[in-house]
């Protein structure tokens, strides 16, 4: 499928920074910092990256991605930019353009690394310009150090977006939680009707696993903004005891940490990165879940937003589908699969695995794609949600008063015993359903005929036993804890 069509399944703010102009330019942005880090440390002449610096900022290929110096580049918020290209289209091969992703693409085919055609690439550019300046393009790097390096500055950009539709996602649950702490729904468990609980303490226990993502996606975000730079086999023996100093430059220079050492063989912060975009996607699926669950005909408890081309069917005109839900459950659906691939290859080959870190820009990118797809379509739907608390109580009705049994055999285990009255209710309900009637009236008959059950029951006692409201248990200390976690970050 294409970039184009594949916008289907993608968030654009979080997608597009794994597109083939992303890649290019984040690759471009590490060449220029590197020899402008090694001027300062004095292992390039000033005069050669100064060149590089200004081959990676001009106005062709991925260039225009890094400093915006070519006409009609569009200022992206973290401040690189990118050509007015239409997001998501892919350019040919084309013999006039060495950065075109078609050539490239095919280059890397054979060479194994999208690194190798693309460092040739500028090399051969910077030396049209000057052939002195084009010797030290690339220089005391490897493949991988571009490669996880262009991961770590993607992952950055789409991780602030990701995080900034998941803060708008959490805002509107937890508006919406607060709204409807006294609208009461059918609790259900195993699919079957349970017993009354708030709806604002369901919605509550939506937003609480997107508690634990903010914080786990920003954890995990942290640990993978780091360079890499190693060179060969890891130790930076190129770099002449001058390597440190290299790092921090660059680091500095991109925006991200230099660590401790090189991790060309431990993928750890790629695969926790990858778990916590697999879990996020996952806590909104569970949202698109249950929204399409209450969505349906026969429940009609809530909706997502409508209307014109939005949900509809092209067979049934009556139909109000729910397709923020579906997105969200796609993604939910695509997410482990993708996510294993990373796990996979955490027992990588000594220095650099074979076939294991070649997959992450791909992976990864999708990952971004199913957290923020499921993301951006869960807090829309969220933000317009129509609440029929109407539909709500009237399924409640309809359940004839049987999720009321567990209240009432706790009232009447402090007469009977617990045994007697789980059998007692047994009996009730039981009856109930043979006759077809509600459980209040198999009460009535059995008080009518026990003395010892209508002092257990009386009347009064049994409309608080029937009342929602008077059966919420822990449920608001519930949502003012939840709701303080979600505000309190």
């Amino acid at each position: 499928m294409s970039d184009t069509l594949r916008g289907l399944f993608a968030s654009d703010p979080v997608s597009r920074h794994f597109d083939d102009a992303a890649l290019l330019a984040a690759m471009a942005r590490f060449e220029a910092a590197l020899a402008a880090a090694q001027a300062d440390a004095g292992l390039v002449p000033r005069t050669a990256a100064a060149r590089i610096e200004a081959v990676c900022t001009a106005g062709f290929g991925p260039a225009a991605s890094v400093a915006g110096a070519a006409a009609g580049a569009d200022a992206r918020a973290d401040g690189s930019t990118h050509r007015a290209r239409p997001a998501g289209t892919v350019a040919p091969a084309d013999a006039t353009d060495p950065f075109a992703p078609g050539g490239l693409a095919a280059a890397a085919r054979r060479a194994g690394t999208l690194a190798i055609p693309f460092v040739q690439a500028l090399t051969e550019a910077v030396g049209r310009e000057d052939a002195e300046a084009a010797r030290w393009v690339h220089w005391g790097a490897t493949s991988q150090d571009v490669a996880d390096t262009a991961l770590a500055l993607a992952a950055a950009a789409a991780g602030a977006e990701l995080q900034a539709q998941l803060a708008r996602a959490g805002d509107a649950l937890a508006r919406l939680a607060d709204a409807h702490r006294t609208t009461t729904i059918t609790g259900r468990t195993l699919l079957q009707p349970a017993t009354p609980v708030p709806f604002g303490w369901k919605l509550a226990c939506w937003l609480s696993p997107l508690v634990r993502s903010r914080a786990g996606l920003a954890g995990a975000l942290e640990a993978a903004r780091v360079l890499q730079l190693g060179g060969a086999s890891g130790i930076r023996a190129a770099l002449g005891g001058r390597g440190d100093a290299v790092a921090e430059a660059l680091a500095a220079r991109l925006g991200l940490r230099a660590p401790e050492i090189s991790w060309h063989g431990s993928r750890d912060r790629v695969a926790r990165l990858g778990t916590e975009l697999a879990l996020l996607a996952g806590a909104m699926a569970r949202i698109g879940r249950d929204i399409s669950l209450l969505m349906q005909g026969e429940v009609a408890e809530v909706f997502e937003p409508g209307g014109a081309g939005r949900g509809g069917s092209s067979a049934m005109p009556h139909k109000r589908n729910p397709v923020a839900s579906m997105l969200a459950l796609q993604a939910g659906l695509r997410a482990p699969g993708l996510v294993s691939t990373l796990l996979a290859q955490l027992p990588g080959e000594h220095e650099r695995g074979l076939g294991t870190w070649q997959a992450d820009w791909w992976t990864v990118g999708a990952l971004f794609e199913c957290a923020g797809s499921a993301t951006a379509a869960i807090g829309e739907a969220l933000e317009d949600l129509h609440v029929d608390a109407d539909a709500m109580r009237a399924n409640l009705e309809r359940t004839g008063g049987f999720v009321y049994a567990e209240a009432v055999t706790l009232a009447l285990a402090a007469t009977l015993g617990r045994p007697a009255a789980q059998s007692q209710m047994e009996r009730l309900c039981r009856d109930a359903i043979d006759r077809g009637e509600p459980l209040r009236a198999a009460i009535a008959r059995a008080r009518a005929a026990s003395p010892v059950l209508a002092a257990a029951l009386p009347e009064g006692r049994l409309d608080a036993l029937f009342d929602p409201q008077a059966q919420r248990g822990d449920a608001d200390a519930m949502i003012d804890g939840t709701l303080a976690l979600w505000r309190a970050a």
